[in-house]
């Protein structure tokens, strides 16, 4: 079952995406690995700033989620992450059809570029790399992210209808 995520969902969210997210340790510049990779603190910043998290729940357990976040004209999807033994079960596959049935507006996703796996994700989902031109100009439009951070990712944007 796919639901809006709540406050009393902080420590299971915080928990999957630090869990989900070693898949980047070694893959990712190491100047960008943090151990935890999220921080609480972090978390609590991109809640606050209007990421609005959904989780796929199985058995009374959320083992995936997925943000979204209205930035001016667009729509971001942030922080997609499922419970490494739970990948490869279309879970983030559900939690994407879900969450671009929630805005008309276009929208963009954000990642490493390191992360071909997360790269192929989105582009068998009908998104596509835009230009690295293009990539510079949307991080520093919507995203609130370091340089270094922009020079180490990619950004996909929808390629076709939905």
């Amino acid at each position: 079952m796919i639901r809006q995520c709540t406050e009393r969902d902080f420590d299971a969210i915080y928990s999957i995406i630090n869990d989900a997210a070693q898949a980047y340790k070694g893959v990712i510049p190491s100047d960008r690995w943090k151990e935890p990779y999220m921080s609480e603190e972090y978390l609590r910043h991109e809640l606050d700033s209007g990421v609005v998290f959904w989780g796929y729940e199985e058995n009374g357990e959320l083992i995936g989620v997925m943000g979204i976040q209205h930035v001016r004209d667009v729509a971001l999807i942030r922080h997609a992450y499922v419970r490494t033994v739970q990948r490869n079960k279309g879970i983030g596959s559900r939690l994407l059809s879900h969450l671009r049935k929630m805005t008309d507006l276009p929208i963009l996703i954000g990642t490493w570029a390191d992360a071909t796996w997360a790269i192929r994700f989105y582009e068998k989902h009908g998104f596509h790399l835009v230009s690295a031109e293009e990539k510079n100009r949307l991080l520093k439009k919507y995203w609130s992210i370091p340089e270094r951070q922009i020079e180490t990712s990619v950004v996909l944007a929808e390629g076709r209808d939905r």
